[in-house]
């Protein structure tokens, strides 16, 4: 057992030890090969990096990641408490609890609960993050035309998504890191999705393995879908595939719309003031660019034939951003589609998600209620916005950053009251509309004609 003044003895890049959870690791020859940088190991005085660790990693990554030789033993806990490093935890409530009516409430007081670098994160969008906003402001060019005089005492939001079971036509979108918004991370949501009867999807940069969130379900049959991207290394992405099939995940959701990564600069000024601070050169990418230089940009079509010889789960892809594209995801037999523009992080200007399904609607109309079912994916943040999609022909609606909003407001706990809050809205704007059943929220029940006048003429089909 040595101290914690022994282990910061060793600082440097040709000898840097640190502490996570008590124990001592060299990772002298892991510095440069680490996708966060060199400067997360130097920075921190005591050598104490644990809480910059559990803000990111699973408890178990540490062990599969270094090599067994670089244990080095436990350090003297007495002796850390009594070195002051830097703190990295969520910022604490000043201002009393925070009124949480509707999901931009959450979002407005999750920015007082996490760190700077963990907001930049989570909110950066491409560029000027016009993409971001338009998702946002394509709902509201759309306007309902509620039926009355409709028997609307039952309400019931129920469906099915890839043939699993779901309280509402809703899914927990993909988002990597989710221990930054809160130390139970993906696992928080995990257990509250399936309490709620929603179906979460699993990024493959998560915070938790995909052991502990299985193991976070309420029972095992509580349907978790995967959401992968493909490594340069296609080896690793089939041997992914192949742990997450065996632990019961129900479907494969192959993420497209990212070959390379969107110049996120909320993210990436958040690192360049680190770099000041800690005077190093680790460049100004953000969390996001140190975490996802393993994505393949040499992804095509064809691909899709090695990722269906490596499982039998049903195929989606994620990221179709035009009616041509999902006109080719039909052709090759996917399960499902989800529009998306990654929540306008990747190509700022590209269009919203609900301006797509408008394209499928008018050039490709057979597509919708077909086989192969369609879901939305960003600017959804109402009720409202649920009975539209729905109404325009999506089979189901993803959130992603309202999630992580409300597990930094309050953990699972938070989660759960956000859904709560959601439904309440879907069943109340469902008997609004005269709709009882989502089966009943037809085209007829919004008028997208302000929407639709941004449409072009689509290729030749």
């Amino acid at each position: 057992m040595l101290s914690a003044k022994e282990v910061a003895e060793h600082s440097e890049k040709d000898s840097c030890w640190v502490i996570i959870h008590e124990k001592i690791y060299d990772v002298t020859g892991f510095l440069d090969s680490h996708p966060g940088g060199a400067h997360v190991f130097l920075r921190q005085k005591s050598r104490d990096i644990t809480a910059d660790y559990d803000l990111v990693h699973s408890p178990e990554l540490v062990h599969q990641t270094l090599p067994a030789s670089a244990s080095l033993g436990d350090v003297d806990p007495a002796t850390v408490s009594q070195i002051k490093y830097l703190d990295t935890q969520a910022v604490t409530e000043t201002e009393g609890d925070p009124v949480l009516l509707n999901l931009k409430d959450f979002e407005l007081a999750a920015e007082r609960k996490v760190t700077a670098t963990a907001w930049a994160y989570f909110e950066s969008a491409a560029d000027d993050e016009i993409s971001k906003a338009h998702n946002l402001r394509a709902f509201r060019k759309v306007t309902l035309r509620p039926r009355i005089l409709r028997n609307v005492e039952n309400i019931n939001a129920r469906i099915t998504i890839l043939g699993k079971s779901s309280s509402m036509p809703i899914f927990v979108a993909p988002c990597g890191l989710n221990k930054l918004a809160h130390p139970q991370g993906e696992c928080g949501i995990t257990s509250a999705a399936g309490k709620a009867g929603l179906i979460q999807v699993i990024s493959t940069g998560a915070s938790m393995s995909p052991e502990s969130i299985m193991a976070a379900r309420i029972d095992k049959s509580q349907p978790v879908f995967f959401q992968l991207y493909v490594n340069k290394d296609i080896e690793k992405s089939k041997s992914l595939i192949r742990r997450v099939e065996k632990l019961g995940f129900s479907s494969i959701w192959l993420t497209v719309d990212s070959p390379v990564l969107g110049k996120r600069e909320r993210d990436g000024r958040i690192k360049a003031r680190d770099n000041v601070i800690f005077k190093n050169n680790a460049g100004s990418g953000g969390i996001a660019k140190s975490t996802t230089g393993y994505i393949s940009s040499r992804l095509d079509w064809n691909d899709i034939e090695w990722i269906r010889n490596e499982t039998s789960l049903p195929l989606v892809i994620k990221g179709i951003q035009s009616v041509e594209d999902a006109i080719l995801a039909h052709r090759h037999g996917v399960q499902a589609i989800v529009l998306s523009n990654h929540g306008g992080r990747s190509q700022d200007t590209s269009q919203a998600p609900l301006l797509t399904l408008l394209e499928i609607r008018k050039f490709a109309p057979f597509l919708i209620k077909d086989k192969m079912e369609i879901y939305i994916d960003g600017g959804i943040r109402r009720g409202t916005d649920i009975v539209k999609a729905l109404a325009l022909g999506a089979n189901a609606v993803g959130l992603g950053r309202p999630f992580l909003h409300a597990l930094a407001v309050g953990g699972e706990e938070g989660v759960r009251k956000m859904i709560e809050i959601l439904q309440e809205e879907l069943h109340t704007n469902m008997a609004l509309s005269g709709a009882t059943s989502v089966a009943e929220i037809v085209p007829d029940m919004v008028n997208a004609s302000r929407l639709e006048r941004e449409l072009i003429g689509a290729a030749k089909l």
